[in-house]
């Protein structure tokens, strides 16, 4: 009787354990997140930086753009550098500038925002590059870089709390 009861329990639960079929014409994700993008500092943290105010090499921050799709547009991830909260703050054109992989300055949009494109919103990684100015200023100056969301009523670029600010100390 008790190899009945086990036997039947056994039989029951591997019934009830089995997975069903699934249907192949399903979408796979929710709709409403098929344009929606994460972008965030790599390694995934919020760690602060320390440069040196003579270095002659970029600071460089890498960016993880998040997408599982090719898309027919460019999604734009945007960042800001910031010193709200900060002291002592950091100038930009004074201890440093935001600068493109050759160096060449560059020029906030109008929101004071600054911009990283990713074509086709394909997954891709990408880098911010900073440029330390040898201020003889004494004393260690701060500033944040901030990735920021991107609402457009294309896409969104969101990013992760975790990673979306990198302190930067300059000594």
């Amino acid at each position: 009787m008790k190899f009945l009861s086990y036997t039947t329990i056994l039989f029951l639960a591997a019934v009830l354990l089995t997975a069903c079929n699934k249907d192949p014409h399903t979408p796979k994700g929710v709709l409403d997140l098929d344009h929606h993008y994460y972008a965030i500092f790599f390694p995934n943290n919020n760690t602060a930086i320390t440069a040196t105010r003579s270095q002659a090499a970029l600071v460089k921050l890498p960016v993880q753009f998040y997408s599982t799709f090719t898309r027919p547009y460019d999604a734009v991830c945007k960042y800001a550098v910031t010193t709200f909260g900060v002291t002592p703050p950091a100038v930009r054109g004074v201890d440093y500038d935001v600068v493109d992989k050759n160096g060449t300055v560059l020029t906030p949009v109008s929101d004071s925002s600054f911009q990283l494109i990713f074509p086709g919103a394909v997954q891709a990684m990408d880098t911010i590059y900073l440029k330390m100015l040898n201020n003889t200023m004494p004393g260690a100056r701060k500033f944040e870089v901030h990735i920021l969301e991107n609402i457009t009523p294309e896409f969104t670029v969101d990013k992760f709390s975790t990673a979306f600010r990198r302190p930067i100390t300059i000594n």
